[in-house]
C-alpha cells in the first residue's frame, strides 16, 4: 500500500481487508494463561465499535482528547478509535503526574481525558478529577483500561480524509521548563513508520515487541510498521527482566529494543547464563534510539547476545531520522547512528554544527508557538553532529539542556525551577551524567543559603514528589556546593564544569559535598 495521501485509519482498514485473520497484537505476560491476542480484522472491527462508543459520549472530529494509558491492546484500540473519528489525540506517558499532566490539559484545552483508573499503585482517576476541577473548562474523564466505550458503528460519520490535518500532539521536554506540544499529522507518522520498516528490513516471519510506553511517538511509528507488513507484536504493559523474558521466548520475538538502556538490560541477563546458551534464541535484531550508544556496547551485544544491533537517531519531532541498516559494516553500526531514508534531508549548520531536518516525517511545529523552521524549511534540532562521506550520521552532542534517561527526555530547567522552591536551596543546577545502565542519570547540584539545614537526597526527592514531579525525573545523585561555578560576565552556571567534576561519582543514591 502506498501511504501517500492515506490516513491512519485507511491503513488500518487496508490491513484488515488484506489479512483479517493474521495475529496483530499479543498482550505478553509471564504466564501463557493470562495472555490475550487480537487479529488485524478484529482490531479494525473493535476499534470502530470503540469509536462509536466515544462518539456517543460526545467525541467528534476535531475534539481534543488527552489520554494517559499503558501499553495494552485496549490502548491501541482507543487510539485507533480516535483516528477513526478524526479527533485530535494527545498521548501522555503514564509516568507523568499532576505537574506535567496539568500543563498538558491546560495547553491542549482538552475536552476529554482518558486514564487507566488505579494503575501500578497510583490513582490516575483521582488525579484526573483533581486536575479537571482546577480548569475553567473541565474535561470529561473516561476510564479506559479493561472496559472501553462501545457502540454501533452505523452512527459514525465518514472516516477523515485529509492526511495533512494535525491530529496528534505529542510532548517532549525540549529546552524549557514546560513540555512542548509537538504537532503531527497522519502523513508524518505514516512516513516515519514506513521508513522504520524499510530500515529494519522487515520479513514476513518477524515478530515485533513493544516494551516501551505506547504513549511515546514510537507507538504509532511501530504500529504503522506492523500494519504495512502484517506482522504481529508482543505488548508488555510493564517491562522488567527477567520476568518479561518468558513472553519473548514463548512467541519467538525476532525484533526487540527501545533504547540504550534496553540493550544493557538484555546484555546483563545474558551474562547470567552459561556460555553458549542464548538468552533469546529467536532474536535477530535489537533496534532503538533515544540515547547515545557507546561503540563498545554494540560489539558486546553482537558477540554475547548473538544478534544484530542497529541504533538510530530520532526525536519526538521526527520519529525516524536515521537508523543503522542490518547490512551495514560493523564499523558503521558501532560508530554511527545510521543513514537517513531517501526522503529525509539532513543539513549540518556550518556555523554551529547543529543537525537540521526536512522531510515528510518531520512534525508541523509546536502547539501555540511560532514556527521553528528556518528559511529553507529545515527544523533545527538542537543536536550537534556530522555526516560521514558514506552519508552516515554521527551525533556528537547537543545544544539543548536536556537529560536523556532510559530514552526519556527530562528538562533540567523544569527540575531546577522546582528545586528553587525548597527553603534550603539558594540555587541549583541539574545535569545529566553518563551512566552505563540509564544512558544518563539525573544529578542535582545545589547551593544552600547561610544557616540552612542538612540536605539529603531522600529528603530532596520527597520534596520534588510533593511538587508533583514524575518519579522517573527524580535526581539519583546530589552534590552540595558552597557556591556554584559561574562565568565571569553573565554569571551563568558553568554546567560543563559540573559534569566534568561529578561525572565519575556513584549513581543511585549517591550524595557528595563539595567546597
Amino acid at each position: 500500500m502506498t501511504t501517500t495521501g492515506a490516513t491512519f485509519w485507511d491503513l488500518v482498514a487496508w490491513r484488515a481487508a488484506r489479512s483479517p485473520d493474521a495475529p496483530a497484537l499479543i498482550q505478553g505476560t509471564e504466564s501463557a494463561r493470562h495472555e490475550r491476542r487480537i487479529t488485524f480484522g478484529a482490531l479494525h472491527r473493535r476499534a470502530e465499535r470503540v469509536a462509536a462508543g466515544l462518539y456517543g459520549r460526545g467525541v467528534r472530529p476535531g475534539s481534543r482528547v488527552v489520554w494517559q494509558l499503558p501499553t495494552r491492546i485496549e490502548t491501541v484500540l482507543f487510539s485507533l478509535a480516535l483516528a477513526r473519528i478524526g479527533a485530535v489525540q494527545s498521548p501522555v506517558v503514564p509516568l507523568y503526574r499532576d505537574h506535567e499532566v496539568g500543563q498538558v490539559l491546560r495547553r491542549t484545552r482538552a475536552a476529554f481525558f482518558a486514564v487507566p483508573g488505579t494503575w501500578r499503585g497510583f490513582d490516575h482517576t483521582a488525579m484526573a478529577r483533581r486536575l479537571a476541577a482546577s480548569l475553567p473548562a473541565p474535561p470529561t474523564v473516561i476510564e479506559a483500561y479493561r472496559a472501553l466505550p462501545d457502540g454501533n458503528p452505523d452512527v459514525l460519520p465518514p472516516p477523515p480524509a485529509d492526511a495533512d490535518e494535525t491530529r496528534w500532539i505529542y510532548w517532549t521536554s525540549g529546552t524549557t521548563a514546560g513540555p512542548k506540544g509537538v504537532l503531527h499529522t497522519d502523513r508524518s507518522l505514516l512516513a516515519a513508520g514506513r521508513c522504520l520498516a524499510a530500515a529494519l528490513r522487515i520479513a514476513p516471519s518477524d515478530v515485533g515487541s513493544m516494551a516501551f510506553p505506547y504513549a511515546h511517538v514510537a507507538g504509532p511509528d511501530y504500529t504503522v510498521m506492523l500494519l504495512r507488513h502484517g506482522i504481529p507484536a508482543v505488548l508488555l504493559e510493564h517491562f522488567a527482566l527477567p520476568g518479561s523474558l518468558a513472553a519473548y521466548r514463548r512467541h519467538r520475538v525476532t525484533l526487540a529494543g527501545g533504547s540504550t538502556a534496553f540493550y544493557s538490560l538484555f546484555l546483563s541477563e545474558q551474562r547470567k547464563l552459561p556460555p553458549g546458551r542464548r538468552l533469546l534464541p529467536a532474536l535477530r535484531l535489537l533496534a532503538g534510539g533515544g540515547a547515545p550508544k557507546p561503540p563498545s556496547l554494540h560489539h558486546e551485544v553482537v558477540a554475547e547476545l548473538g544478534c544484530q544491533l542497529t541504533h538510530g537517531y530520532a526525536m519526538t519531532e521526527a520519529p525516524m531520522v536515521t537508523m543503522g541498516d542490518p547490512h551495514d559494516s560493523p564499523e558503521h553500526l558501532a560508530g554511527t547512528d545510521g543513514r537517513p531514508p531517501a526522503e529525509m534531508e539532513i543539513r549540518i549548520a556550518p556555523d554551529s554544527g547543529e543537525i537540521r531536518l526536512r522531510g515528510p516525517a518531520v512534525c508541523r511545529g509546536y502547539l501555540d508557538e511560532p514556527s521553528p523552521f528556518d528559511a529553507d524549511g529545515f527544523l533545527p534540532t538542537g543536536d550537534l553532529g556530522r555526516l560521514t562521506p558514506t552519508g552516515h550520521l554521527v551525533v556528537t552532542g547537543r545544544l539543548k539542556d536536556i537529560i536523556i534517561r532510559k530514552g526519556e527526555n527530562i528538562s533540567a530547567q523544569e527540575i531546577e525551577h522546582l528545586l528553587h522552591r525548597h527553603p534550603d536551596v539558594a540555587d541549583a543546577a541539574v545535569i545529566g551524567l553518563p551512566d552505563p545502565e540509564r544512558g544518563e542519570r539525573v544529578c542535582a547540584v545545589v547551593e544552600q543559603p547561610p544557616e540552612a539545614g542538612e540536605l539529603t537526597l531522600p529528603a530532596l526527592c520527597a520534596f520534588l514528589r510533593s511538587q508533583g514531579l514524575a518519579p522517573h525525573k527524580l535526581p539519583e545523585q546530589l552534590e552540595v556546593l558552597t557556591a556554584l561555578p559561574r562565568g565571569a560576565t553573565l554569571r551563568k552556571v558553568l554546567k560543563q564544569e559540573l559534569r566534568e567534576r561529578f561525572g565519575g561519582a556513584e549513581g543511585t543514591g549517591a550524595q557528595g559535598t563539595g567546597v
